[in-house]
């Protein structure tokens, strides 16, 4: 009679990469694939209002399966339609915080001396300002709207990166391949483009998956508030604005929505986390 053997512990840990990557990416995809399909299911159902059905119960109405909200709009329109909203501003945002970080980083690490001290101080006086203060100037003076929501979002993290990707590239540059090139007369721009920046990519993916989830769920707040895309336009955010003053007798209204909002971010955040122990999977990052 054979005995079961335990597994190991690197069995158990590769056993759970592999569940984290699927859930992750059956959770995102699944839910881009709906958000992005919204535009031809739900054209402008978003924003059609059905006074006659307003709070329409879940599970009650073939027409409107999530319910409907005070106005009788179709909530599962609006969580679809509203998910191209809070998926936008969560990859643009990241994608030019990422661009502009990187390009500082990789001026700051390379060329070091002067550019190095200018650029790293201009991060330490960001990192030093209270970020809700931030918020509230920025909003206040250009105030809301979407282009504004990125926009805030791009100054407020590229600091980010810049550190990341400047502390990295100081220690590649200093490798013997990187010498190698140098002393052949590899130019500065080749140097850059084809020697470091291959080699610092990996944990620069890695913060830009994270920070997407949590950009979405930055919008959300700041839409929640008062703060961020226009009450006129479907969001996360701003559905669960609308439906707080109606968790009691229109629960569906804000839990919905609230549930988009957990299931992207747990998707994005699981396929994040499979990242890191894929390109580092001692740690050390």
């Amino acid at each position: 009679m054979q005995t079961a053997i335990p597994a190991t512990a690197p069995a158990r840990a590769m056993q759970w990469r592999s569940l984290e990557f699927i859930l992750g990416a059956l959770l995102t995809g699944a839910m881009l694939t709906l958000v992005l399909l919204s535009v031809w299911i739900f054209p402008d159902r978003g924003s059609l209002m059905d006074l006659a059905a307003r709070l329409t119960q879940p599970f009650t109405a073939w027409a409107h399966p999530l319910g409907t909200d005070p106005l009788g709009r179709d909530v599962l329109a609006r969580v679809l339609v509203g998910g191209r909203i809070s998926l936008m501003v969560g990859f643009l945002s990241v994608l030019g915080a990422s661009v502009l970080g990187i390009t500082v980083g990789l001026i700051a690490g390379y060329y070091r001396g002067f550019w190095d001290m200018l650029l790293m101080r201009c991060v330490d006086v960001q990192l030093a300002l209270p970020f809700i203060l931030v918020a509230l100037t920025f909003i206040s003076i250009l105030g809301g709207g979407l282009g504004n929501i990125i926009l805030f979002m791009i100054v407020s993290q590229w600091v980010q990166y810049a550190r990341l990707v400047r502390g990295m590239v100081l220690s590649v540059r200093e490798r013997e391949f990187v010498q190698a090139a140098r002393a052949f007369g590899v130019r500065d721009f080749a140097m850059i483009h084809h020697h470091i920046l291959p080699n610092i990519i990996g944990p620069v993916i890695i913060l830009m998956t994270l920070n997407v989830a949590n950009n979405i769920l930055l919008e959300s707040s700041l839409t929640f508030l008062g703060l961020g895309v226009d009450p006129l336009i479907p969001s996360w955010g701003g559905m669960l604005a609308d439906g707080r003053t109606y968790m009691q007798t229109a629960w569906w209204v804000s839990v919905f929505p609230g549930v988009a909002i957990m299931l992207t971010v747990l998707g994005l955040n699981l396929l994040g986390d499979w990242l890191r122990d894929r390109i580092d999977p001692t740690g050390k990052l």
